[in-house]
């Protein structure tokens, strides 16, 4: 016995033209305003990264940023000797130093050379070491070796004549960050700088040579 079919069961039934359709509702996040909370979030993310980005390279860089002044540790360097050798300040510690950046054609520099020779000896024995570092345009691509060896046999220099390489991207200038010739860095054994000095100045006076001794624990 078969039952009479109710409305809307069985097959369906068609729909007249141009009668409304219900509206499909989008998925949640699909709409403009979903679209807008996507973007806003990529670029946010990329805001994030890059500032990331920035604080990294800061803290691998940070020793670039550090003045280099009396109190702080001296920065590394290397150097070259007249023979050709490389010369590190780590190859010094334990000693107190005196780096001079220097040049012969700076006159300033020549003024103060017979001074620094004077200290020298007079601390001769004692683990006291001065770095005399030339940037002397370079011959060629080598050191001047020939220039530097006559100004110090000129001024009868008997510390370690040194160069380093005006237009190289580690130079002294750089890492010492100078802003001229001569300036001079008096660090101690514990790799401090404990003076800065731009300009010449009479080295074996009374005021550096008792500071040296000083940091000699003499």
């Amino acid at each position: 016995m078969t039952q009479p079919k109710l409305p809307g069961q069985g097959a369906s039934q068609p729909t007249s033209r141009g009668e409304a359709q219900p509206a499909r509702a989008e998925p949640a996040g699909t709409g403009a305003a979903g679209r807008r909370r996507r973007r806003s979030s990529t670029i946010y993310a990329a805001a994030l990264l890059g500032m990331g980005a920035l604080v990294a390279a800061a803290w691998l860089g940070r020793e670039r940023f550090q003045p280099v002044v009396a109190g702080r540790p001296a920065p590394s360097f290397f150097v070259t000797s007249l023979d050709g050798e490389r010369v590190s300040l780590e190859q010094y510690r334990g000693k107190v130093v005196l780096l001079n950046v220097w040049a012969t054609w700076c006159a300033p520099c020549r003024e103060e050379m017979p001074s620094m020779e004077r200290l020298y000896r007079r601390l001769s024995g004692r683990d006291f070491e001065i770095l005399a570092v030339s940037v002397d345009e370079q011959v060629g691509r080598a050191v001047p070796a020939d220039a530097l060896r006559a100004f110090a046999a000129e001024l009868d220099l008997t510390f370690p004549i040194l160069h380093s390489a005006p237009n190289a991207p580690k130079n002294i200038q750089r890492i010492y960050q100078t802003t001229g010739v001569p300036e001079s860095f008096l660090i101690g054994t514990d790799g401090v700088i404990y003076r800065r000095i731009s300009g010449p100045t009479t080295w074996d006076s009374s005021q550096y040579r008792d500071q040296i001794i000083r940091l000699l624990g003499e």
